[in-house]
């Protein structure tokens, strides 16, 4: 792409996308996701989704699919014109090597023209700019992946002082998806008792909005890979300096998303 090829691309816009317009790969039967990026959105910006899809019955085995087509899923956006892409899956980074995942990231962007964000990447992105070194650690996985998980996050710098694990439920059509706020608000409280400068909730079909918004009054800074991307994402595009005064904005009692998260639960009435 010559320069002025992507300088034309970044003046395109959609009439509900003024401001920039995200395409979120996200899987398949992931029912939060979408919803939570959706309330997480600035003003004037707007997002598409594609689903990554696999046929394996193993998890760890859906989740390196996801990482092997994350180039061609990208190929359902066609030409929208994208200012970014959003990879929504945080599990699928255990599987791989840190190293292998910075290569292939960086491969994406050189091709499409626009930066690829995945949810670990913005997930350490944040906890970088908090500044945060007693992190205390929701976990939603069954046990492989959350050893793989914890191997992932210490190569990559993170220590967590405290882990709390979520209890999965087999019952159901998926024991992340299915899991409720109310279980996710028990295990903050629980870990929150702690020396912690953070909570951190893994799992991008983790719904923790809700305790994010039941907690705004304390000064707990709680974080989720799908607030980390969507504000990874807009620092991005609007070429934003990642501080922790920006973060903290969005986790604060005026941040933008409130209004719209009250309207999406309890609607105009």
């Amino acid at each position: 792409m010559d320069d002025d090829q992507g300088m034309q691309k970044q003046r395109e816009s959609t009439q509900y996308s003024p401001s920039g317009l995200f395409g979120v790969l996200t899987p398949q039967a992931n029912t939060t996701a979408e919803i939570e990026l959706s309330i997480l959105l600035p003003a004037k910006f707007g997002l598409i989704t594609a689903r990554l899809t696999s046929s394996k019955s193993d998890m760890s085995e859906r989740l390196i699919d996801y990482v092997n087509q994350q180039n061609s899923a990208l190929d359902q956006f066609a030409n929208a014109p994208l200012s970014a892409a959003i990879f929504a899956c945080t599990g699928a980074a255990y599987l791989v090597d840190p190293e292998e995942e910075f290569e292939q990231r960086e491969a994406i962007e050189r091709e499409r023209g626009y930066p690829f964000l995945t949810a670990a990447d913005a997930v350490a992105d944040a906890i970088k700019t908090l500044g945060a070194e007693q992190i205390g650690l929701i976990s939603p996985y069954g046990t492989d992946l959350h050893q793989r998980s914890l191997i992932y996050w210490r190569q990559r710098g993170l220590h967590p002082a405290v882990i709390r694990r979520i209890e999965n439920r087999s019952q159901t059509f998926h024991p992340i998806y299915s899991a409720s706020s109310d279980v996710c608000e028990a295990a903050y409280d629980d870990i929150s008792q702690n020396d912690v400068d953070c909570v951190l909730f893994l799992g991008t079909g983790l719904p923790t909005l809700p305790v994010m918004v039941a907690k705004v009054d304390e000064p707990l800074p709680i974080l989720s890979p799908n607030l980390c991307l969507m504000w990874r994402a807009w620092s991005a595009v609007t070429q934003t300096e990642m501080t922790k005064e920006s973060l903290c904005f969005w986790l604060g009692k005026t941040a933008h998303w409130l209004p719209r998260f009250k309207l999406w639960t309890l609607g105009s009435s």
